[in-house]
C-alpha cells in the first residue's frame, strides 16, 4: 500500500474504493461500480438499488430540522488559475449535492446532476465511518465490552487466523498487522479479490479469505488501509448485537438522529451489509451524521447513543506510523483543525468542531481519485469555511 500513496494522498487524506466484486449486481454484465460512465453514475448513484441487492436503514419518528439560517452564503474562490462561483464549481467538477452546515443551520445548500433534495446518493467508504460509529454505539449499549476485545472473541472463525492477537481497537485504527494489498489496479490484489465468492458455505466471504493471510506487523504498529477490515468490522458488530447493520444502524441513527429517508445498504455475496462501503443516503442525512458527531453521539431528546468518550477517542489521531498526516482515527481521516469521512468519486462529509461547522460533498468525479480533483474540492471547502466564518 505505500508505494500507493503518493498517487492517492492530497492534503494528508485517502480516497478511498471499495472492492468491487464483493457485491451481487442485479442484471448480469452489470459493469464494475469503478468504471460506469458519466450516464450511469447520474441514473444509477441515486438509484443503486436498481443495480445492487441491498437492505433498506429505516427512518423513524420526528425528522430532525435543519433549519436555513438568517444569511446564506455564495463563496467564489481562485483554483488553478480560475475564478469559480459555487455553481460553476458544481458544473465543472460534477458534484451532485453541497451541504453546509454552521450551528446545526444550513448556510448553503446546493444540488446538481439532475438530483433532488429527497433523492439519495451512493456513499462509497464514507461508510466506513457509520461502521465506525455503530461499534461505538454497541460498545454504549453492552454488545461490546471493550475496544481492548480479541476480534476472534466476537469472529470466532478467525481463531488460529493472522487475527489471533488483534483487537478491535486495532481493527479501526486499520493496524490489525495482517498482510494485505490494496492496489485497485492489480486484479489479484487483495482488494480486488476479497470477499468476491463463496469460499465456505456457511462463513461470510469476507471472514473466509481473510482469516487464510498471513501476519506482516506486529498489531496495532503500522497503518495498512484496509478495505477488507472494514467490511470485517462490519461482520463483527452483526455478530456482537445479532442483528443485522441495516437495523442496528436504524435502532442506532436512522430513528434517533430523525433521518428523513430511509437509506440503502449494499449486501455482500451472502446478504451481509458492505461494513466498507455504499450506503445510499440523502444529502441532509448526510448532514445529520456529522452534526452528529459534532454533537458528541447525543440523539434525539438528549439521549446517548455513544459512549462520552466515543467522539473524541474516534475523531482524533489513534495511529501514525505509516498513516497520513496528522494520523488516523477509527474509520475517520484526520484534518489539522477537523476530521473527515471519505469515499471515491468525490464524497465527503468534512467537520470542523471549533467552527461548528460541517461540510457535505456528493460528486460523480470523472474518475475515483486524483490530486487534481481533490485539490479542487479543498479549495472549494477552505472558500466555504471562510465565507462561514465571516457570517
Amino acid at each position: 500500500m505505500r508505494k500507493l500513496l503518493p498517487a492517492l494522498l492530497f492534503s494528508g487524506l485517502l480516497l478511498a474504493a471499495p472492492t468491487a466484486q464483493a457485491q451481487t449486481a442485479l442484471k448480469p454484465g452489470t459493469p464494475s461500480i469503478l468504471f460506469w460512465s458519466a450516464e450511469q453514475q447520474e441514473a444509477w448513484y441515486p438509484a443503486i438499488e436498481k443495480v445492487y441487492k441491498v437492505s433498506t436503514v429505516r427512518r423513524g419518528g420526528p425528522v430532525r430540522p435543519l433549519p436555513k439560517a438568517d444569511r446564506e452564503i455564495d463563496p467564489t474562490f481562485s483554483y488553478a488559475g480560475k475564478t469559480y462561483s459555487v455553481s460553476e464549481y458544481m458544473r465543472d467538477y460534477r458534484v451532485a449535492g453541497l451541504l453546509v452546515l454552521k450551528d446545526g443551520k444550513i448556510v448553503l445548500e446546493r444540488y446538481g446532476l439532475g438530483r433532488r433534495p429527497r433523492d439519495r446518493w451512493t456513499s462509497f467508504s464514507v461508510a466506513k465511518s457509520v461502521t465506525s460509529t455503530l461499534v461505538g454505539a454497541a460498545i454504549q449499549d453492552g454488545y461490546i465490552k471493550s475496544l481492548e476485545d480479541p476480534v476472534t472473541d466476537y469472529i470466532p472463525e478467525l481463531r488460529g487466523s493472522g487475527y489471533d492477537g488483534v483487537n478491535v481497537r486495532q481493527l479501526l485504527m486499520m493496524s490489525s498487522g495482517v498482510k494485505w494489498n490494496e492496489d485497485y489496479t492489480d486484479p489479484n490484489s487483495d482488494v480486488a479479490q476479497a470477499g468476491a465468492a463463496i469460499l465456505e458455505p456457511g462463513v461470510n466471504p469476507i471472514v473466509s479469505y481473510m482469516r487464510k493471510l498471513p501476519r506482516a506487523n506486529p498489531p496495532g504498529t503500522r497503518f495498512t488501509y484496509n478495505t477488507g477490515e472494514t467490511d470485517l468490522v462490519g461482520v463483527l458488530v452483526s455478530k456482537a448485537t445479532g442483528k443485522s447493520l441495516a437495523r442496528y444502524a436504524s435502532e442506532k441513527l436512522w430513528k434517533p438522529l430523525g433521518m428523513e429517508r430511509d437509506a440503502i445498504w449494499m449486501l455482500d455475496l451472502a446478504g451481509h451489509e458492505r461494513g466498507g462501503c455504499c450506503m445510499s443516503i440523502t444529502l441532509r442525512d448526510y448532514g445529520r451524521i456529522g452534526q452528529f458527531m459534532l454533537e458528541g453521539g447525543v440523539g434525539r431528546g438528549g439521549k446517548r447513543i455513544l459512549p462520552e468518550w466515543w467522539t473524541a477517542q474516534a475523531t482524533s489521531p489513534q495511529i501514525k506510523e505509516d498513516a497520513p498526516p496528522p494520523g488516523y482515527g477509527y474509520f475517520w481521516w484526520m484534518l489539522p483543525d477537523g476530521y473527515a469521512a471519505r469515499g471515491i468519486f468525490g464524497q465527503s462529509i468534512v467537520t470542523i468542531p471549533e467552527e461548528k461547522l460541517v461540510i457535505v460533498v456528493n460528486s460523480a468525479w470523472p474518475q475515483a481519485t486524483g490530486r487534481e480533483l481533490s485539490a479542487a474540492q479543498a479549495a472549494m471547502v477552505a472558500a466555504v469555511r471562510q465565507a462561514a466564518k465571516d457570517l
